[in-house]
């Protein structure tokens, strides 16, 4: 399907020269005297090789017919990643590098959403925030103030992330999977 180049939006699927690119950023730039531009930041799915290409924003691009189906993760083991398809039970391994830095977010029957192409997984959208316990970081200091003052702490999951000061080992919160930041104390 063809679409304009200022219509591209971060995580849509382009295809160029029969490739298929994830777009990672896409911004418009406007000048004054000129012609309208738009840069898009993106990632070869096949080898994750990242370019960068600045269409005129009325271009045509091509996005890639893509499915975006929910699933369950089972499991990791030393073939990739297991997802069960909620809709009809089917099961689908998913290797390692479409994954990516996502990984240690992934927790046992937590929903994620699937990009599909042609029946191939090429990508995954996990939802904003995962819960997680603190393994380690250090006592709160009496006297400290309970807003405004982060320590560092390490989760289970191996993330390192800064959280308040009232935090104490064992406490489960809640961190965002973008970048596994604190958000608040989980409330189970």
């Amino acid at each position: 399907m063809k679409v304009i180049a200022s219509s591209v939006r971060k995580g849509n699927i382009l295809d160029i020269d029969s490739k298929l690119f994830l777009v990672l950023n896409a911004e418009s730039f406007h000048p004054g005297k000129g012609t309208p531009t738009t840069q898009i930041d993106m990632r070869r799915i096949s080898d994750g090789v990242k370019t960068v290409q600045r269409y005129k924003t009325t271009d045509q691009v091509e996005r890639a017919h893509v499915e975006e189906l929910e699933f369950q993760y089972l499991y990791h083991d030393g073939d990739g990643f297991h997802f069960m398809n909620m809709a009809n039970y089917d099961q689908v391994q998913i290797q390692t590098d479409i994954i990516g830095d996502q990984a240690p977010y992934l927790q046992p029957e937590m929903k994620v959403m699937l990009s599909v192409h042609e029946g191939v997984p090429i990508s995954i959208d996990l939802p904003k925030h995962a819960i997680s316990e603190v393994v380690e970081t250090e006592p709160a200091m009496k006297g400290q103030t309970a807003s405004g003052s982060f320590k560092p702490a390490l989760l289970a999951n191996g993330i390192k992330t800064m959280v308040p000061t009232h935090i104490v080992v064992g406490t489960r919160i809640v961190v965002t999977t973008e970048d596994g930041a604190y958000v608040e104390r989980a409330k189970d």
